[in-house]
This record gives structure tokens, sequence and C-alpha cells, in this order.
């Protein structure tokens, strides 16, 4: 659902605090070894091994600081030994299309605990974040999230397409191949999530080119290939990544083989109420689930799925716990939204303000959502391989 500007307790309780304790090389840093790709609807290692991508979205990149959140508040180590803490084996990164051109000096306020920072330009600042999550043994999915650095979204602020006046398509391509060539020899850089929450008319197919989407994806998925082969290519849809309903009839083919993952979004904001799991279940097999029963056979990724902090938010905090359980029968990748603790600039936004989503602690110290993050744990280990 779109994004606005934004059972058995006892046994998920207990299994939450056996989950805390493990180290994460029980998880799936240690186990993991990228690049990755797809085999049905199966993401694989380079071993062979079946990955789930278990995710927190980390933005800043995308947003009027130009720089991931929270370095104001904690050392960069300290932030990614939370990452650790959750017990995810991933980061989506959002950036925006004026980052990477403009690559302006970050503030210093915004870096203000990372004195290393301090007087350094955007990406590199993003080389330095990147290269601690693959120390750490953590995945990167890199997710252009804008064109122009700002807070997402709505219909008309100029980023519901892949392009706009200011940054044509012709920009959106070049970007991806100079950020994916920036990185093609950080293998824990695996994927490149094409374009955020499609809107504003988008569509997949379609007679309008100006407006498909799965044309589109189709020459970006190809740039990004072109640049780093061995990278997975997340393809969100329209409505926000809630519409899938055309690609089960349209799937979507690039040049090289074993890369695509469709990537639906969710959230309880501004959508329907379910009375039961199964009435959401069906909702969700009939936008996107009904695809893990289609071939080609493509994996899904969650991208964005997230909640009120403290789960003490009534309908929407049950819809949270049984979206978790979807995931959970379903086999399915995620990624969560969002780490943050605080707010980066934006419209509708104030600079260090309370995340109301987020995981983690405004200080960025300590995980905040400490329930969800027990129900998140119970959906992290490795699905087994399904059967063709």
């Amino acid at each position: 659902m779109r994004r606005m500007p934004r059972s058995n307790q006892a046994a998920h309780f207990f299994l939450g605090v056996l989950l805390l304790s493990v180290p994460l090389s029980a998880w799936a840093g240690e186990r993991i070894h990228p690049p990755l790709h797809s085999s049905g609807h199966d993401i694989l290692d380079s071993a062979g091994h079946v990955v789930r991508l278990t995710s927190v979205n980390w933005y800043g990149f995308d947003q009027r600081e130009f720089v991931a959140g929270g370095l104001d508040h904690a050392p960069l180590a300290t932030i990614i030994a939370q990452i650790q803490a959750i017990g995810v084996n991933s980061v989506r990164l959002p950036w925006a299309n004026e980052t990477l051109e403009r690559d302006p000096p970050v503030p210093d306020y915004a870096v203000k605990v990372n004195p290393q920072f301090l007087g350094k330009h955007a990406m590199e600042v993003m080389d330095a974040v990147i290269a601690a999550l693959a120390r750490a043994h953590i995945m990167i999915i890199l997710d252009n999230h804008v064109s122009r650095a700002d807070w997402c979204c709505k219909d008309d602020d100029g980023n519901g397409l892949w392009y706009n006046a200011e940054y044509p398509e012709e920009k959106w391509l070049t970007d991806w191949q100079t950020l994916v060539r920036r990185y093609k020899h950080q293998k824990w850089v695996v994927g490149a999530d094409l374009r955020n929450e499609l809107r504003s008319g988008a569509q997949w197919g379609g007679e309008d080119p100006h407006l498909d989407w799965h044309a589109a994806a189709a020459r970006g998925g190809n740039a990004v290939l072109a640049a780093n082969p061995e990278l997975l290519v997340m393809v969100e849809g329209p409505e926000y990544s809630t519409d899938f309903t055309a690609f089960g009839r349209l799937s979507l083919t690039l040049k090289i083989p074993n890369r695509v993952v469709y990537s639906p979004h969710a959230y309880a904001i501004g959508g329907r109420t379910f009375a039961s799991y199964d009435e959401l279940k069906q909702a969700y097999d009939a936008r996107a689930g009904y695809l893990l029963h289609t071939e080609p056979a493509v994996p899904l990724w969650v991208g964005e799925f997230g909640e009120c902090q403290k789960l003490e938010c009534g309908e929407r905090a049950q819809w949270f716990r049984w979206f978790v359980q979807y995931l959970n029968e379903n086999r399915l990748s995620w990624s969560y939204w969002p780490l943050n603790g605080t707010q980066s600039s934006g419209v509708t936004r104030k600079y260090d303000e309370l995340e109301t989503f987020g995981l983690l602690t405004p200080d960025y110290q300590h995980i905040a959502a400490r329930e969800m993050v027990r129900l998140l744990q119970t959906i992290e280990s490795p699905p087994e391989p399904r059967h063709p």
C-alpha cells in the first residue's frame, strides 16, 4: 500500500528473546557467498545456497541532508552493530539522482558524531558506509528512490516516474551505470532496485511509451547488467509498487537470465482493514503473491513494509502481525522500512524528529521497536528450497 507523508504471543516472545541472543554469524552473513542469482522463485548465492534477503531500509542519501541518517547521533560502527543486533543480512540503501550528480558536501550537523566525514562529499560518505557494511558481511541493495532528493512519496512530487524534465531517462540510465561501476568490485553490493514506487500514471506495458514502465525497466535492467552482470535487478510495480496484476501475463526478460526479482511494497496506512488473516492473504495473493505460482518463475522481495514503532496502533498493529505471518508462510524475502530513529529534512518532515516507524532509538544506539524486531526475527532464517 502507498506510504503516506507517512498466534501465539508467548511463543513469539520466547523465540524473540532467544533470537536476540544469537550472533549474526548464526544467521546469514557468514554463510552467504555473493554474488546472488535467481533460480525459479528462489534467490541463491554463488555456492548454490538458498538465500532469504532480510533487509532494513536505511534512508538518507535520498534526502535533503544527502547522507545516511544517524551519523549525527552515533558512530558508523555503532549503527552497523545495531543492524547486526536486529539480525538482518542486507540493507536497502536509497539514493537520489541529485545526490549522485551534484555530490554536494554533507552538512556538518548531519555527521557531527563522525568527524571523519566533516567536509566530505555525499558520495565519499556513501563509499564509507558501503565499505563498513561490507566489512560486516551485510549485503547492500542500491535503491533509486527519487530523482530530486526529498521525502517520498506523492502523485505530484515530480518523482513518480523513472524520469522528469530535470532528470530525463538518459540521466537515469547513465546514473545507474555510474553507480554500479563505482561499486562493481564490492561483492557485498548485490542488487539494484531500479526505481521506487512507480506512480503518476505509470503502467506495466500499454501504448504510451512515456508511461510504459515495463519497457523502461528492461532498458534500466539491461543498463545495470551491462555495467555489472552479477547483480540482482529488483523491479517494483505501479501504484506505489502495490499493483503487480499485469506482471503474470507480461513478464520482464533481460539480456542476462536469472537476475530479475519483483519487489512489491505493503503498508496498512490508507488501505483497507482486514477482518481476518485469510482476508489479508487473499488480498495480497491477488496483488502479487500469485506470482509465486506462475511461469516464468521470478522471486519476490517485499522491498518496503512497516508500521508504528511500538505496535500500539490498533488494527494497524494487527495488520503487521498478520503480514509477518504472510511473509513466513510464503517464504518471502523482505525489507523493513525504516531502520532510522530520526527523520531527515524534507516535505512534511522535520530534521531530527522521531521516526515513528523506525527500528532504532533516536540516538541510534539501541533497538526501540523490540517487539517488532522479535517478530521480524521469526522470519530471518533461510527458507527451504522450493520444489519445481
